[in-house]
Formats: structure tokens, sequence, C-alpha cells
């Protein structure tokens, strides 16, 4: 081991060639299990730090630990087991371990298994539930026969305060009780039962019952699985709706939050199932917990976007949220204001967004130009200025996701805006921001056909602005591809029946082949020079 210079002084480096030439150790007789432990950590380290271990470095080291299993001392075989366990997947013929394994168990893999899935302790517990899962694929009917040790894990009410139900030191320790066996049972159960429709609606109805599980996230797991057999069964749909309704009043917030958003996800969801999700949401938009808002904020504008009037009573409180510190609450605050506000908010709401768009993600980008979009359709006197709007984000700094659903938006305009005097002067504005923007992109070529289908379909007005948009990657451009491809749609305009677009056309082939001559002449003198 030697100490690495730039890291701290209590952090140290392993060389993985050195650490596999002292592994001559285990073949020593008699063994040192305190130097066998610690070449063993030495190992396990470079493992978990991502080194890998060829194929036959691998095998030689797992065949070398695993003469130690003869040894007596419990630490060095914990340490076994669990570098074993991680050179398994690179080592070859590991399949000769498994009788030394189950030797060491001293009792049938499966009893093993049973007994530990209702061990008094909830790590052994959750441990052996967790194996079961593993197991499940390639042995299921075996895994079936534990039905009733993993009802009983579900049932029973084993908890730890450590970090994730695991024990461990104070400064692990979670603020609440969990029960994390609970989760993994009920889990484990579902996937027992994942083909029976009938066993799962009882399963529900049995541990959905108030009181009979104790762990949240055991309770997400009922509520994902009730909203799964009312969406596939519509006989189903009333009494899992009543179960969802009930969590919605559980005392765990995540509980809440996933019944929620069940019930705002569910297919054809009417007004009144709908009424008290929305009632609990609006409720924990004032609470003082910036993930509690986040949470709540985000299920509600998606909402919004199939149930504006349903969202729109929580306006009051999601307006406190716009000038709110965070700005991903602020974001999601203005975008579900702009899908269930009215015309005259809209003016408001758009300065404010411009106020921190340089502030936010790729992602919130995104998103506001969705609801911008929406805006857009549903507020036609608007059009004019989220035009402007979006014209003023493409040029700012943002990926190609960010850019095509601003490109992609302005299409939507052109598509969908009824017939009328500012339809020319819209399609003839996002066809010159398309040919200042458009060169500059990684893939040009994807805005190429969009802009040529301007001159097929539309008035002379628009198919003189998409030729010189189009001409605007060709001219002045490298790619000798694009600039073919460019020529040859500009040839074909040259037989425009208007004389604005054959002019057009006419000077920017000429501007392209007087660049190819020029750069041809340049070539050859170059070339007669060397």
């Amino acid at each position: 081991m030697k100490k690495d210079e730039d890291a701290d002084q209590t952090m140290i480096k392993l060389d993985r060639t050195s650490v596999f030439q002292d592994a001559r150790l285990f073949n020593t007789s008699p063994i040192s299990p305190r130097q066998c432990r610690t070449l063993l950590t030495k190992i396990a380290v470079l493992l978990f730090t991502g080194e890998q271990f060829p194929t036959n470095e691998a095998t030689t080291l797992f065949f070398g630990i695993s003469k130690l299993f003869q040894n007596k001392d419990p630490s060095l075989r914990q340490m076994v087991y669990l570098v074993l366990k991680e050179l398994a997947n690179t080592a070859e013929d590991v399949i000769m371990s498994t009788s030394i394994i189950m030797k060491d168990t001293a009792v049938g893999i499966e009893r093993l298994i049973k007994t530990a899935i209702v061990d008094k302790t909830p790590s052994v517990s959750s441990a052996a539930l967790v194996s079961s899962y593993h197991l499940l694929p390639i042995a299921r009917d075996v895994v079936r026969r534990w039905q009733s040790e993993t009802q009983e894990a579900a049932s029973s009410g084993k908890q730890s305060t450590g970090f994730l139900g695991f024990g461990g030191s104070s400064t692990h320790a979670i603020s609440q009780s969990n029960f994390m066996t609970q989760y993994h049972a009920i889990g484990l159960l579902y996937q027992m039962r994942s083909h029976d429709r009938m066993a799962l609606v009882k399963m529900v109805q049995q541990y959905g019952a108030a009181g009979v599980i104790k762990s949240p996230a055991a309770l997400v797991l009922l509520v994902r699985l009730a909203a799964k057999l009312a969406e596939e069964d519509q006989s189903l749909r009333k009494p899992m709706m009543q179960m969802l309704d009930g969590w919605l009043r559980h005392k765990h917030e995540m509980v809440n939050f996933e019944a929620a958003k069940a019930i705002c996800d569910m297919r054809d969801v009417t007004d009144a199932e709908a009424s008290q999700a929305v009632h609990v949401l609006q409720l924990f938009l004032s609470s003082p917990r910036a993930i509690t808002k986040f949470a709540a904020i985000r299920i509600l504008h998606n909402f919004a976007t199939f149930k504006p009037h349903v969202v729109n009573v929580c306006n009051p409180d999601i307006e406190s949220l716009i000038s709110n510190s965070n700005r991903s609450i602020a974001t999601f605050a203005i975008t579900t204001l702009l899908k269930t506000g009215n015309e005259a908010s809209v003016d408001r709401l758009m300065k404010q967004i411009s106020g921190f768009m340089a502030d936010i993600t790729d992602e919130f980008k995104i998103t506001i130009v969705e609801a911008i979009r929406t805006l857009c359709l549903k507020f036609p006197s608007k059009q004019a200025g989220m035009l402007a709007f979006l014209s003023g984000i493409l040029r700012d700094e943002g990926g190609y996701e960010f850019k095509r659903s601003v490109v992609e938006s302005m299409f939507d305009l052109i598509k969908f805006v009824p017939e009328n005097c500012e339809f020319t002067k819209l399609s003839v504005r996002v066809l010159h921001l398309l040919g200042v923007e458009g060169p500059k992109t990684s893939h040009p070529t994807k805005y190429i056909r969009y802009i040529y289908n301007r001159v097929v379909l539309e008035n002379a007005i628009v198919r003189a602005a998409a030729v010189t948009a189009l001409a605007k990657f060709g001219v002045g451009q490298k790619d000798p591809e694009v600039k073919s491809s460019v020529s040859v749609l500009l040839t074909r305009c040259l037989d425009d029946t208007d004389d604005e677009v054959r002019d057009r056309a006419a000077l920017n082939l000429r501007l392209m082949a007087e660049e190819d001559e020029t750069a041809s002449l340049f070539l050859k003198n170059g070339k007669l020079s060397g």
C-alpha cells in the first residue's frame, strides 16, 4: 500500500498487481487469520472502488480464498463470504464452491432461508426475503412454497431505527422507526402472486386495512398495485378507488403523495374522483418543507394538462409559490398557472418566467416550453408574445432536447393556428429563426426538410422566406453533403411561379457556386506552391 499524495492523509492507494501477488498468503500453513483478513479487506476495497480483476486472476483468487473455509475464525469466514460473492461474477468454475458453502450452512438451503425469513432480527429477515427475490426467476416453484413464512414477515411488527432498517451507528439513524422487512415481504408476495389477479386483490384488501402494515414503503407498493388493478379491470375500479381515497388520509406523506399521484394518473378519472386528491395536494402546498411543496406542485402540474378546471381551485396557493426561492418549485408553479389561469394573467406570468430562465436546468426549460405551447393554442390573441418569447430563448444556452422542444412548439403554432392575417407573419418569423439558428446545430439536416415543406405548401411570401432560410444552410457552410442537398432543393425553386422566389433561389445558388470556385482555386494554388 502507498499513500496517494493528492488524497487525504487517511486515504490509501492500493495496487491491484501487488495485492494479487500477496494472495500467496492464502496457501501458507498455518493460516494467519489476522493477516488473511487484512488482505481480504484490500481485495474488497479494490472491488468496491471499481477495480476489476482479470478472469484468470479472479479465478485464482476465488479458489485461493475458498481454502479459508476450513479455518474456524468467524471474522475471517465473514470476510471470505463477502469477497467470494463479489469475485463470483468474474471468476470461472465457481460452481465448485457450492458444496462447501452448503456444508458450511449445516442445513439445507431451503430450510435455512425459510427459517431466516421469520427470524426475529429484521436485517436477517430482510436479507432472506431479498435473497428470495433473486431466487424466484430460477426456482419459482421452490420460492412459492415459502408463502406462509413471507406472510408472517409481512404481518410482523419487527422494526429497527438504524439506517434503512439494518442497524448501524446513531449518525445513520433515521428519524422514525421503520419496518423494512414488511416492505420486502409485500414485494415478494406480489412477485409470487403476480399471475393470480384475485390473489392480488385479496392481498391489497388484507394488508391495506388500517393498522396492518406499518411500513410506509410497503404501503406505497400496495398503492401502486391497487392503481394497476383498477386500470386493468373496470369491475375492480370502485373498490380500488375507495382504497386509494383512504390512503389520502394516511399519516405518512409518502403514502398520501403516492395515492394522490395514482388517482390523478388514472385513465378517464372523473372530476369527483380527483377532487379529494387535489384537495390533499393543495394542503401540502403550504407546507414549510420544500420537498413537500415540490412533490405537490409537480403532481398538480402534470394533472393540470388534462383537467385544468379541477386544479384551478388551487391557484391562490400556487400563486404564493411563484416567488419561492427554490427555482424548481417556482417553475412548476408558473407553468401550472399558465395551464389553469385566464388570459389576463398570461403577460404577468411571462414576465416572471423571463426573470429566471437562465437559472434553471434544461429539463425545467422544456417544461416551460411545453406549457407555452399549450397556452398558445388556448389563447390565440397571445400568440405574438409567445412567439417572441420562444424566439428569444432559442438563442439562449441549452442542449439539443431543449432547442428541439422550442422548434417543435413553433411548428405546432404554424400547424394548428387558424388561417388568418397573422399566419404569414408567424411563418416568416419562424423560418427566419430556423435559418439563423439551424445551421449551428449538430444535425442541421433535421431542419432542411421542414423548411422545404414551406416552399411546397405555402403562399409566395412564405415561400420566399423559406428559400432564404434554406440558403443559409448552404451559403458559408463547410459540410459538402449539406451544401449538395441545399443546392438540389434551391434548383427546384427556380421553377417557382413567383419572381421573388426564383430570384432568391438564383442568387443563393450563384453565391454557393462562387464559394466552390474560390475554394477550388485556393486548393489548386496551394498544391502548385507546394
